[in-house]
């Protein structure tokens, strides 16, 4: 795969740069009710393909892909987890482990 191929088949899903795995199996979902001709879209087979070469070259990449538990990168995929970190663990927010 390709970054070309990649990017095309975010465009036919279109996702934006991030999206977890369940945004595309959702996207997928969507995609394939609107477009298969069991459910009463036109026959358009190309449009499947485009879908379903999509999700495989999609899924390939985040089969691939190698999480990281850094803690940086937890407080990055959790934006509530940071702030709660940074303004209400403090002392100044009362919340002051050495006093208990």
């Amino acid at each position: 795969m390709t970054y070309k191929e990649l990017q095309l088949a975010l465009a036919v899903f279109g996702l934006e740069q991030r999206a977890s795995l369940s945004q595309i199996k959702s996207r997928h979902r969507e995609l394939v009710k609107r477009h298969h001709p069991d459910l009463g879209a036109p026959d358009d087979s190309e449009e499947m393909r485009k879908v379903n070469a999509a999700y495989r070259v999609l899924l390939e990449y985040v089969s691939d892909y190698r999480f990281s538990f850094a803690e940086e990168e937890f407080y990055e995929q959790n934006p509530d987890e940071r702030l709660r970190r940074q303004f209400f663990e403090g002392p100044f927010w009362g919340n002051d482990k050495e006093n208990g």
